[in-house]
């Protein structure tokens, strides 16, 4: 899902062991919200996509073109599984060290699992890998998970303010809609925030 070393879990391990509590079988439904009102089209990517609800979900437009980037082999093999909706493709590789597209190659990107699982002294990294694969003009979507979930219940492991989001990402981007209150999967009611972010011209 994320790179290695994230919160201590080894993600291949999980998916061929089927334990994926992340995975809930759909697209995220402030996903499925925004883009009854909206549309992202062009180049997408997807980091951290797991196996591909979310990409999917965007590839039913067909102006999109949405490649799902997971670190795991085996959800690549899951996210191939299915039926395609569009134009998406998946690869494997590490987002934040190994990307394999050239720099620019984005017209968006959109954001749900990632960032909230790798450990928060790699968002920098995560922060630089967003600017460098967006176009200026580009859309950064993001779905940020303000707090953790409480302990021993599945979910994501570090939350995150809006402060830290507008340090990271302010330089680069910026806002265009915030939204707190949220369409989500059961026990994340208000714990998340949507955000839409434009990169800045060069």
């Amino acid at each position: 899902m994320v790179p290695d070393g994230s919160a201590g879990r080894d993600w291949e391990a999980s998916y061929q062991a089927g334990e994926i509590p992340w995975d809930k079988g759909r697209p995220h439904p402030a996903l499925v919200d925004w883009l009854s009102r909206n549309r992202l089209t062009g180049s997408i990517l997807v980091p951290g996509s797991g196996t591909g609800h979310d990409v999917r979900a965007l590839a039913s437009d067909p102006q999109a073109n949405v490649i799902g980037l997971d670190l795991a082999p085996s959800a690549k093999v899951m996210a191939e599984s299915f039926g395609k909706r569009g134009n998406e493709a998946y690869l494997t590789g590490d987002f934040l060290s190994e990307f394999p597209l050239a720099a620019g190659s984005f017209d968006a990107i959109f954001e749900h699992t990632c960032f909230c699982a790798i450990p928060p002294g790699r968002r920098p990294d995560y922060a630089r890998a967003v600017s460098k694969s967006t176009k200026p003009g580009g859309f950064f979507l993001a779905i940020f998970y303000r707090n953790p979930s409480p302990r021993g219940e599945p979910g994501p492991p570090f939350g995150c303010s809006m402060e830290e989001v507008d340090a990271l990402f302010g330089n680069e981007f910026q806002l265009i809609e915030e939204h707190t209150h949220i369409p989500t999967f059961d026990g994340r009611e208000d714990r998340e925030v949507l955000r839409l972010m434009q990169r800045k011209p060069a």
